[in-house]
């Protein structure tokens, strides 16, 4: 049975932001989060995540006030937020749709929350400036949201939340809507901007890469449950599950008689892709590694590297990411159809504990 952990580090010693004890929330006859325990760390950038469904966009609003569970408790800095509608939360979020005022200036947007607070008009104005620096946007002020770029739209959004001094800062997959190459870029900023102001951040998403480049901890999501929680490092190096090894990234999963054949072990085991390499002449196998023969069933040329997927017996099948050091003249798909050795060492295995 898989276990809800709750890792050492967010609970002994440390200001605990945002604590979860038990919770579940249903909608009838599905529990879309099931019985949650989770604590995240004052100022760590914390991401949530899983496939569409797994229950990490219903903690997230659970979090927010915005849907109340059906058992269990959340709090925020030590006190019992579970039943308090969202203006009594010291949170703010940011959603995937900006949610800008179209009508207003990004000055008057980032401002409309103090002003629903009755702060001083002063120290509006001194805020407003301190959040659109933090953000880069210190003379975009007097613009309108139509006249942002999309990145920058974002920023106006995560500066109207920052203004207000929350603490904790919510996202539900900010990016989304940003192409590729914007989507990097923020991912950076937005780490920067974090460790800069220093409040904590919960990050909805879906996007595995996402999560690994810019999460402190990541807790992994599957069926209202949390398969595991660590850092990125730990996920993608030491998976507890199927599961989380093959969501957070690609994985070889060896098993049964596989396993046993190759490793001489039973039970079931992960090696990453970039970890495996093709035999060749110049780079024959060593004595000590594993050695497995097959048919390279498909190549994908990715630029940077090279994935070939090598077939050992139907049903079974060896992905392996091949770097592009050098220029070369062969198509990749050329490959496809021949006999191929794969090698690793066994120091790259890992064996999943949960099944």
């Amino acid at each position: 049975m898989r276990e809800q952990l709750v890792d050492a580090r967010a609970s002994e010693g440390t200001d605990v932001a945002v604590s979860m004890r038990g919770v579940t929330k249903r909608f009838g006859d599905v529990a879309a989060v099931d019985g949650v325990d989770l604590d995240v760390v004052s100022g760590e950038f914390f991401s949530m995540l899983g496939p569409s469904g797994s229950g990490k966009t219903t903690m997230l609003r659970m979090i927010a006030g915005f849907e109340q569970p059906t058992t269990g408790v959340i709090r925020l800095g030590g006190v019992d937020v579970t039943r308090l509608p969202p203006f009594d939360r010291d949170v703010n979020t940011v959603f995937q749709d900006y949610a800008l005022f179209p009508h207003m200036t990004v000055e008057q947007n980032i401002e409309y929350g103090l002003k629903v607070r009755k702060v001083p008009r002063a120290e509006r104005r001194t805020r407003v400036g301190e959040a659109l620096a933090t953000v880069r946007l210190q003379t975009y002020g007097t613009r309108r949201p139509s006249e942002l770029s999309g990145g920058q739209r974002q920023r106006v959004a995560l500066a109207r939340a920052l203004v207000n001094h929350p603490r904790v800062l919510l996202l539900d997959e900010p990016l989304g809507a940003l192409d590729l190459k914007l989507r990097g870029e923020m991912q950076i900023e937005l780490k920067q901007i974090q460790r800069h102001v220093g409040i904590t951040f919960i990050f909805v998403t879906h996007d595995q890469e996402e999560a690994l480049t810019m999460s402190d901890r990541i807790a992994v999501f599957n069926a209202g449950r949390i398969e595991q929680i660590g850092t990125p490092t730990e996920l993608y190096e030491r998976p507890g599950s199927r599961f989380v090894a093959g969501f957070v990234g690609t994985s070889n999963l060896l098993s049964g008689d596989l396993a046993r054949r190759l490793l001489g072990s039973e039970g079931t085991f992960t090696v990453r892709p970039e970890r495996l390499r093709l035999v060749t002449a110049m780079a024959p196998a060593g004595p000590a590694e594993v050695v497995a023969e097959g048919t390279v069933a498909g190549v994908q040329y990715l630029g940077s590297h090279t994935r070939f997927h090598v077939e050992l017996e139907p049903g079974t099948t060896l992905v392996v990411d091949d770097q592009n050091r050098s220029d070369s003249s062969v198509d990749p798909q050329s490959f496809v159809g021949s006999r191929a050795t794969v090698a690793w060492s066994r120091d790259e295995v890992r064996q999943i504990e949960n099944q």
